[in-house]
């Protein structure tokens, strides 16, 4: 995410900054999880898939999973990607449901052509704008990203990257390579007008070109930035929108519910569905 000071890409590599101190911050940073949440929440919406119905999904910069909780919360199954050892081994600590995989987006997405029905991306592009070694392309890496992205979408499907441009100068910069490597869409900017609650999306559309969405203008009373608190305890993953705790009874019956809709065999809900039980020695 990034800062008001010195931005997280110019002190070194993702996979050096995103440390095992840095992945703790987004287990116990209750404020980092619901605007982690939130922009989620906003990318799936700008996705406009179909109601009722699962798809897969590709989280780039994945992280410890904040972000496919959300999916698999919507009834989604999904692949994240991340280049950040210490983040995907928080993701498994976490018990994240989608399949995880160690990478670099700048030297390609690893799947084969037409595997996913869309692709969500959450403070991650911009990473792939800075060189930390002589090798380093921007515009190369930016390329083989974006066309290897083309690659596995499903003719037709969108991605939806949320990121935090440093400039004009570079924001363009990736804006071309999408372009070049087939994409068409455009940047959707949330609150524009908002210092905090400003947000950029790079909308892209894999098939024909059809209508850009319109970005947020008003914030609501609850969105209002609020101080980040920290514990020494892990603070519970709550949906945005439902507001329940993970490994709670209503936590179980919406899980159970949502598996049964993805055609799964569940077993009947009982008295007992959700309940704490006692540890055996």
């Amino acid at each position: 995410m990034a800062c008001r000071g010195r931005r997280p890409e110019h002190g070194g590599p993702p996979e050096l900054f995103y440390d095992k101190n840095e992945a703790q911050k987004y287990m116990r940073n209750s404020r980092m999880i619901d605007v982690q949440t939130k922009m989620t929440g906003r990318a799936l919406e700008l996705l406009d898939l179909p109601d009722e119905k699962p798809c897969f999904l590709l989280d780039i910069g994945c992280g410890t999973g904040l972000s496919g909780d959300y999916l698999s919360d919507e009834g989604h199954y999904w692949v994240g990607i991340d280049i950040s050892l210490a983040m995907l081994d928080a993701a498994l600590d976490r018990e994240a449901q989608g399949d995880l995989l160690l990478g670099d987006m700048g030297q390609g997405i690893p799947f084969k052509p037409g595997s996913f029905d869309g692709c969500i991306s959450i403070s991650a592009v911009q990473w792939l704008c800075n060189a930390n070694k002589k090798s380093d392309i921007p515009a190369k890496r930016l390329y083989c990203f974006f066309s290897s992205l083309y690659s596995v979408l499903v003719r037709g499907a969108r991605a939806v990257l949320q990121l935090y441009p440093e400039n004009s100068e570079q924001l363009e910069l990736i804006t071309t390579q999408a372009i070049r490597a087939g994409f068409t869409g455009g940047v959707v900017v949330d609150y524009p007008n908002s210092a905090k609650a400003k947000k950029f999306y790079l909308c892209l559309f894999s098939g024909p070109s059809t209508f850009l969405p319109k970005g947020l203008h008003e914030i609501k009373e609850e969105e209002e930035a609020k101080e980040s608190t920290f514990t020494n305890k892990r603070v519970p993953y709550r949906t945005a929108r439902r507001g329940v705790v993970r490994k709670t009874r209503e936590w179980v019956l919406e899980k159970k519910e949502r598996r049964r809709r993805q055609g799964k065999e569940v077993r009947p809900d009982t008295q007992y569905t959700g309940r704490k039980r006692k540890p055996y020695f």
